[in-house]
């Protein structure tokens, strides 16, 4: 069993600026035709294929992308309307949808204690796409299947949009952004097939995800080979994220992150676990075959050392970015402008004085 602890990001230890991986974005001459790539995009998409053939195993690594896009979803609760057609895009095993079918945590349960309403009871219709077919269709006999109305897509890429313009009412997106190279140019073609006026939400892994296997293993590499190697993929930063959503044409933005820790037995467990999830290193230019055994008991020791558990497990620490922007519309809402408040602060404090 894993142990998902929460923790505020506010107050967590700063992790050190060479033990940090920083991406580039690239900016696409035409759209699926970016200048820079950072993932073997093939690579990826085997390592999902492989993944989810093993559907036991796939099932039971799924406690981190259950959780997040339960989170997600809650999130559309929060706007008040009915959203026609949902685009989930990179949806993996329609982890999205099964949380829509979970029951509304606001509802009354006095007035739903047999037939609860669920949370995507406000949706018409989800299209779930992604490049993975058997991630995709992995669960398509489980019981929420028959509890939405539910479409599978598979797509050529998810960094090229086969939808027409404003197709959707509504699109979603949990950790599968991460491995996309274009990533502007993506956030571009999903504010195309956006209605007007419509959400974008999303949840990706952000930098400082898994920095304690990052540290340990730079360590173990430098310690038994004289070098470093990329053994984990360069991930968005969260002060990149409001930008990349305002150069895509997305309005009144909402950025903000969360933190995962889960406890694992030891490294090799958790690396068995991102395997199983289809979450091993993409980048372009790593090293072929697996890790050298001297560098994974040299990272063993190592990550124990240095963020060990005094019960005797390591944690492993999962950063979440999660985004809101909207389509722009014609009755859409302006943020006012600044210094228009009426109000002093000083008096909401107390003290009715000035602030200086």
């Amino acid at each position: 069993m894993k142990l998902i602890k929460i923790f505020p990001v506010l107050g967590r230890h700063v992790v050190r600026q060479s033990s940090r991986q920083s991406r580039d974005y690239a900016v696409a001459s035409s759209a699926g035709n970016p200048s820079l790539q950072v993932f073997n995009r093939h690579s990826k998409y085997m390592q999902k294929e492989r993944a989810a053939s093993n559907v036991e195993r796939s099932r039971q690594v799924d406690y981190l992308k259950d959780e997040v896009a339960l989170r997600l979803s809650e999130r559309l609760l929060d706007i008040n309307r009915h959203f026609n057609h949902v685009l989930d895009l990179g949806a993996n095993s329609c982890n999205i949808t099964r949380a829509l079918t979970l029951p509304d945590p606001n509802s009354n349960p006095d007035l739903v204690e047999k037939d609860p309403v669920p949370i995507g009871s406000r949706i018409s219709q989800v299209t779930a796409a992604d490049s993975s077919k058997t991630m995709l269709y992995r669960d398509e006999y489980l019981p929420f299947n028959q509890e939405i109305n539910l479409t599978r897509d598979v797509l050529q890429d998810e960094e090229l949009l086969p939808y027409e313009k404003e197709t959707f009412d509504a699109v979603l997106s949990s950790l599968s952004m991460h491995w996309i190279n274009d990533l502007p140019s993506l956030l571009a073609q999903i504010n195309n097939v956006l209605k007007p006026d419509a959400p974008f939400l999303a949840a990706m892994f952000g930098g400082d995800t898994l920095f304690e296997l990052r540290t340990s293993l730079q360590l173990a590499d430098t310690e038994r080979r004289g070098g470093v190697s990329p053994h984990v993929s360069p991930l968005a930063d969260v002060k990149d994220v409001g930008g990349l959503l305002q150069k895509a044409g997305f309005k009144m933005l909402t950025v903000d992150i969360d933190d995962i820790i889960v406890d694992f037995p030891d490294t090799f467990a958790l690396m068995q676990d991102l395997q199983a999830m289809g979450e091993s290193n993409a980048i372009l230019g790593r090293e072929a075959g697996a890790i050298k055994r001297d560098v994974l008991l040299a990272n063993e020791g190592i990550y124990r050392e240095l963020h060990g558990n005094p019960d005797g497990t390591i944690p492993a620490t999962f950063r979440l970015i999660y985004m809101i922007g909207w389509k722009e519309g014609p009755n859409q809402s302006e943020p006012l402008a600044r210094g228009s408040g009426q109000t002093n602060i000083s008096d909401i404090l107390g003290g009715g004085g000035t602030i200086g």
